[in-house]
């Protein structure tokens, strides 16, 4: 990865305030990059938007990526290079509740994104983000690839499959990568796991309600003790994104595609498994109690291949399982004393790009 590139570099980064996004914000600001989010108000208070303060040194602009117009005037008016879409409705069961919602948002918003770029002379990379839930799940204890068909069960896994067929649309009918020269816009999806760290507030998700439990010195009620989900660290997939940002500029005939991040096998682990390593990492008498009561159907197991990733961007993860555990509970522990949060975060940053440049050499 060249961190020199994103120096001066014009990103639109939309779904900013939430948690993926304000990690990448200050990761792209570390870089140099200058950043001009777009997105609804934080979506949880406290969040990680709020108390990292990720406003500061940004173009923060609040409003709705279902607003075409005003998001057409917003890369007008500031002439973003790269854009990164990760405004979403990003919950399963928030999802059976408000469906429309979740359609328009994760659909709409998508094509909105896309057609901005279409009508835009300055945008020459857009990065949509969708989800390891875009595929048709069989419950397979293998990986899905690229190349699997998309579907989902739900409104948040068929909304995801949806937006990974509009941006094969928009990238077949209006910047084929046959034509990249004539064109000279790069469109691709990435595919991530459950990406967990430090930060996330996000309801009926499984480290923000063990956490916020913990702190209340509360039990935590889980619903899918054995269900298997690819558990990954925040920094790691958002890393991947960004290089493969960088091969779409220098070569985007050749990575305009889909793409997973996912964790290695040995990160794919039970619930119970996260929640007993986690309790151990906590201590203080952390406990859990299993939820008997009736909920919407979830997945059980969700893996994901990511051997062309590897392959042809060289990326893998950097974090261990145990070593993203360990981080997770720190950084509570550091909010839940009152420490500075964007201090704090920044260095994280920081020592996750030393561990970073040592193994990869950047």
């Amino acid at each position: 990865m060249n961190k020199d590139f994103w120096k001066n570099k014009k990103v639109l980064v939309t779904g900013h305030t939430g948690f993926k996004g304000s990690w990448l914000t200050l990761l792209l600001k570390n870089f140099g990059a200058e950043v001009v989010g777009y997105s609804l108000p934080a979506p949880t208070t406290p969040g990680l938007f709020d108390v990292a303060r990720v406003s500061e040194g940004i173009v923060s602009i609040i409003d709705d990526i279902r607003n075409l117009d005003s998001l057409k005037r917003t890369v007008s008016t500031y002439k973003p290079d790269i854009i990164i879409h990760m405004a979403a409705q990003s919950l399963v069961r928030y999802s059976y509740k408000y469906p429309v919602e979740t359609y328009s948002t994760n659909i709409m918003g998508t094509v909105n994104v896309l057609e901005t770029v279409r009508l835009s002379r300055s945008v020459k990379v857009a990065l949509i983000i969708t989800s390891d839930k875009c595929y048709e799940n069989r419950e397979w204890h293998w990986g899905y690839r690229e190349c699997d068909p998309l579907g989902g069960t739900d409104p948040y896994s068929s909304s995801k499959g949806c937006a990974e067929i509009v941006t094969n649309a928009y990238r077949k009918s209006f910047f084929p990568p046959e034509k990249y020269d004539i064109h000279g816009v790069a469109i691709a999806s990435a595919r991530a796991g459950n990406v967990i760290g430090g930060g996330d507030w996000g309801e009926d998700r499984l480290i923000p309600d063990i956490m916020k439990c913990w702190i209340e010195k509360r039990p935590v009620y889980i619903r899918m003790p054995h269900a298997i989900r690819p558990w990954q660290y925040v920094l790691d997939p958002l890393i991947g994104y960004l290089l493969l940002v960088e091969k779409l500029w220098d070569d985007g005939a050749n990575y305009s595609d889909a793409w997973n991040f996912g964790p290695s096998e040995d990160n794919c682990k039970t619930v119970s498994w996260i929640l007993n390593t986690l309790k151990k990492y906590w201590g203080n008498g952390a406990t859990w109690i299993l939820d008997g009561n009736e909920h919407p159907i979830e997945s059980v197991c969700l893996k994901l291949d990511s051997s062309k990733t590897r392959s042809k961007l060289g990326w893998n993860a950097l974090y261990t399982i145990p070593e993203t555990l360990k981080s997770i509970v720190n950084w509570y522990k550091a909010y839940s004393s009152g420490e500075d949060m964007r201090k704090y975060c920044h260095d994280e940053l920081k020592n996750y790009l030393n561990l970073l440049e040592i193994s990869h050499g950047m």
